[in-house]
């Protein structure tokens, strides 16, 4: 086989499909344009995860691709540089010279019901709804379930027939010629593609499909606490399932806007603050901007350039839990740009007054570079 698809996605040949989607959603996350932006490395990955869960997703592609190497059947099996196509197609033969018995009976090759594909989505949040949480609505077109056959394809009234072809298997045996002989393998029907059945009076909304294309405005809360990057599942919100699988999910990816003032990491809030050296010295009351509100914050007497005050519950909301995270303020004493003549003869007579050794840092760096 081409590619290992199994090792794109990082998990063993007898994944489940929980296991495949969970580990699909983990990489697609890794790669995704936004947290990848002019790395076309990242957009080669994910091109790859997408090629590999396409498949593996695909119960009767990841059938044909354990069995044959190829999703697409048994057509590239054998011939000049075909091989096996993998341990699978391997197996088949001998289940199908010594009747399934080698290697432990035959497997289950097809699901004629097929899971629909994950949505993504991308959401734009302010600081404040991604700090507090907000309602949001996300309109996009997917596929949906026709309501007017119930999604079997089959006008209202009537039903699927069995394919006369494969007697409703999915699956028709070909005689191919190997180094062991001949022998029979299965492939995908072709007459009803491996459903099993065949629809003769189609439905007139979806025209033998089973589903339909239809604007949808959903409705999401947006719990306090997202950043940005990350990804909210809405289960079942994705493409439809076809031959009654199940719908897929949408994947919302945040991003949020930047704060005028303020940054986040995790669920605190970073604030740098600027005071006067007056303010510094004797110390004051100023008001700091919070995520929505302008909160009174107490400077101390004496406080230096880098000091930090820490405002409790002054963050974000913490993701699906109690409480908040903290505004952390960061001062940063500033010195006047340029001072008359009066008040440089006050400086100099403040400066007077002052003794040496009540400059701490002054007096430790003199000491050291004695």
């Amino acid at each position: 086989m081409s590619k290992n698809y199994y090792e794109i996605l990082g998990v063993n040949k007898s994944a489940t499909d929980d296991e495949i989607k969970k580990a699909y959603r983990s990489l697609a996350k890794k790669y995704h344009p936004d947290l990848n932006q002019n790395s076309p490395e990242a957009a080669e990955k994910l091109k790859e995860v997408n090629e590999a869960y396409e498949v593996l997703s695909d119960k009767t592609k990841r059938s044909n691709y354990d069995n044959f190497g190829d999703p697409n059947g048994a057509q590239n099996f054998g011939g000049a540089g075909g091989g096996f196509g993998g341990f699978g197609g391997f197996e088949d033969i001998f289940s199908n010279m010594f009747g399934g018995g080698f290697f432990g009976g035959n497997r289950n090759r097809r699901s004629m019901a097929q899971d629909g594909a994950d949505i993504q989505v991308k959401l734009n949040l302010s600081f404040v709804e991604a700090s507090f949480g907000a309602k949001k609505n996300i309109n996009l077109t997917r596929s949906e379930k026709c309501e007017k056959c119930n999604g079997s394809g089959a006008k209202p009234g009537t039903s699927p027939k069995t394919c006369s072809r494969c007697q409703g298997s999915g699956v028709v045996q070909q005689v191919q010629n190997t180094i062991f002989g001949q022998t029979a393998i299965q492939t995908t029907c072709p007459e009803c593609q491996g459903k099993g059945t065949i629809i003769t009076d189609k439905c007139t909304e979806c025209s033998g499909s089973g589903v339909v294309r239809k604007n949808r405005n959903i409705e999401l809360n947006v719990p306090g606490g997202v950043d940005n990057g990350q990804i909210l599942t809405l289960r079942g919100q994705g493409e439809a399932g076809i031959n009654g699988g199940d719908a897929g999910d949408m994947l919302v990816v945040i991003s949020v806007s930047k704060h005028k003032t303020l940054t986040r990491d995790g669920y605190n809030v970073y604030a740098e603050v600027p005071i006067t050296f007056t303010e510094s010295i004797l110390g004051t009351k100023i008001d700091v901007g919070g995520i929505d509100e302008i909160i009174s914050v107490t400077i101390p007497e004496f406080t230096q350039t880098g000091d930090k005050i820490t405002v409790k519950g002054k963050g974000t909301k913490k993701l699906n839990q109690n409480g908040y995270g903290d505004l952390i303020v960061t001062v940063i004493v500033e010195l006047p740009k340029s001072l008359d003549r009066a008040q440089k003869l006050l400086i100099e007579k403040l400066n007077e007054d002052i003794k040496p050794n009540q400059y701490t840092k002054k007096k430790q760096y003199n000491e050291k570079i004695k």
